[in-house]
């Protein structure tokens, strides 16, 4: 295995710059989009159902939702990302919202910073997934240190992020992706949890989902392009013009979101899948979940909420769901289900 490229401190300096620099900069991708402001739902003027009627719960990995939400991975290993984490499984507990952390690379180098990811005591109920960079298996991490990060964190299922821009782009980044398949092969056949393959915003195609499956993943995060650009944060951390020119060259790389839903469930259409990349509102989400999505997952509205107040990550919540009920009400469907099965989504570009 290579050596770690980075020390704990410099891991842990990276998830504070990470924080700062979404919420305080412009990374948000430039020109490229979602995709999903290409599709329209029909309008239905007689629903013939009551508001009362509409239910937006769902089942994920054999959990109950009350609502098709999972708040995305964001962040973990220093004070400020304890906090926002900490605010963030207590609405999830709230709503019967899913929940995944940060990378926990940060735990395994520096386990005094483990309980930034240790929310469990604060989201009993909730659908938790524990999160590792999938290159990190060629640095150092194995079956040991994953099975490690889901005890710390008491976890349904673990994501394997994967993220190849960014580590090209990012400081000192992990680049050796040789072999992957392999590992991930022996680390999904020795985990007694679901593992998820993940993006980071660039996108999954059907084709690598494929692949992915079948090696033994379970389910598929898109994580698309169209909304949060790593590529972006990573030239606001750049050491050297090149990494800063790499960054911006780069900004819009990627499969957007829409694509990479109507991609992989074509060629999978039983698979668990997540809908993320740029998703802000329920109607995002409920455009996601009629494209085939069985969640969505957002992060930045969630971030942006948590760093605020747990109030205001109440109201936010208050809001996709009032937005994706809306959806429902609107177009004559009373479940997700009956909004998957119908024809009411219309690509108008």
């Amino acid at each position: 295995m290579n050596p770690p490229t980075t020390t704990p401190t410099q891991t842990q300096n990276r998830k504070a710059d990470h924080i700062r620099i979404c919420l305080e900069e412009d990374v948000q991708c430039q020109h490229v989009t979602t995709g999903l402001e290409k599709y329209r739902f029909i309008h239905c003027c007689l629903p013939e159902c009551d508001r009362t009627d509409i239910d937006i719960s769902t089942t994920f990995l054999g959990k109950q939702l009350h609502a098709p939400i999972l708040i995305s991975s964001m962040t973990g290993g220093t004070e400020r990302a304890g906090m926002i984490n900490r605010r963030l499984a207590e609405v999830a507990q709230q709503y019967k919202l899913a929940m995944g952390v940060g990378s926990q690379r940060v735990a395994l180098e520096k386990p005094q910073v483990a309980d930034t990811f240790a929310i469990r005591k604060y989201a009993p109920d909730v659908l938790l997934f524990a999160n590792l960079g999938a290159v990190q298996l060629n640095y150092q991490c194995g079956v040991d240190e994953c099975l490690r990060i889901i005890e710390i964190l008491e976890a349904d299922a673990l994501i394997l992020h994967i993220n190849p821009l960014q580590e090209f782009i990012q400081p000192r980044g992990d680049t050796n992706f040789r072999g992957l398949f392999d590992k991930i092969a022996d680390l999904c056949s020795k985990l007694p949890v679901p593992v998820i393959a993940k993006e980071v915003g660039n996108g999954i195609s059907g084709k690598m989902a494929e692949k992915l499956i079948s090696v033994g993943i379970q389910a598929i995060d898109v994580a698309g392009a169209g909304g949060t650009s790593w590529a972006l944060v990573e030239s606001e951390r750049a050491e050297t013009s090149l990494q800063r020119r790499l960054g911006k060259t780069f900004a819009d790389w990627g499969i957007p979101t829409a694509e990479c839903i109507t991609s992989i469930r074509a060629q999978l259409p039983e698979i668990p899948l997540i809908a993320s990349g740029g998703l802000r509102h329920g109607l995002d989400v409920a455009k996601a979940i009629a494209l085939g999505a069985d969640i969505a997952g957002l992060a930045m509205p969630f971030l942006q909420a948590a760093d605020v107040s747990s109030t205001a990550l109440q109201e936010l919540t208050e809001v996709l769901i009032a937005e994706i009920t809306t959806v429902l009400f609107c177009t004559g469907n009373r479940t997700l289900y009956q909004l998957k099965q119908s024809d009411g989504l219309q690509r108008i570009q």
